[in-house]
């Protein structure tokens, strides 16, 4: 099943379309709380502060919108109101660890260091994946006439991967060669839990 095929799977079917707006939201909040938890304990930068406050911004928003289908539906992030809720719990975390060792691996960074390093690139990482997942989801949405729209989220990442770009290039000339690698990390976590998410909504 390619992801676009899936996605209309998971449009056409109220309860399923609920919890995958709710595990996006869960996953926007996870991004900002993670980029909170790597920041210095003051010199936090003004791009620090904004992609936190606009993640936490992207995590209401597709909370919201689950409204449009069943206010009643996934009012937390409990296991039973997510899409393959393990798989989705450990992807930004795995993805973290995994960065985490590679950067200290490859450079001799303090603590704090490896902290924004680890920021840096996982950070890019999630929004080279978000610029190619929210363009196809708002796709199948105009497709379907669904009242759900994630435009606004799109502007947003594009946004960000541009300011994820100009900080990496601060941080190391050949910034690009790392990012390739962690890419691969994430390209393998990413393709687990859509598996899962597959395997689940097939099942429904």
């Amino acid at each position: 099943m390619t992801f676009s095929h899936l996605l209309q799977r998971i449009v056409q079917n109220h309860e399923v379309h609920a919890k995958w707006l709710n595990t996006l939201s869960f996953m926007e909040n996870a991004g900002a709380r993670k980029i909170s938890a790597c920041e210095h304990h003051s010199k936090v930068n003004l791009i620090q502060l904004k992609h936190a406050a606009e993640e936490h911004r992207h995590a209401y928003y597709l909370k919201k919108q689950i409204g449009k289908i069943n206010p009643e539906l996934c009012q937390t992030y409990e296991s039973v109101e997510l899409l393959a809720s393990h798989a989705t719990r450990q992807y930004l975390h795995s993805l973290d660890i995994r960065t985490c060792r590679y950067l200290q691996d490859t450079f001799q960074l303090t603590k704090e260091e490896l902290k924004y390093a680890a920021y840096l690139f996982v950070t890019y990482a999630i929004e080279v994946r978000a610029d190619e997942l929210y363009p196809v989801y708002q796709d199948i949405l105009t497709k379907e006439s669904s009242k759900i729209m994630v435009k606004s989220i799109i502007l947003e990442e594009e946004g960000h991967l541009e300011e994820m770009i100009s900080q990496l290039d601060d941080f190391s000339p050949d910034w690009k060669s790392h990012a390739d690698h962690i890419l691969k990390i994430e390209q393998k976590l990413h393709d687990q839990w859509i598996g899962a998410i597959t395997q689940e909504v097939e099942y429904e």
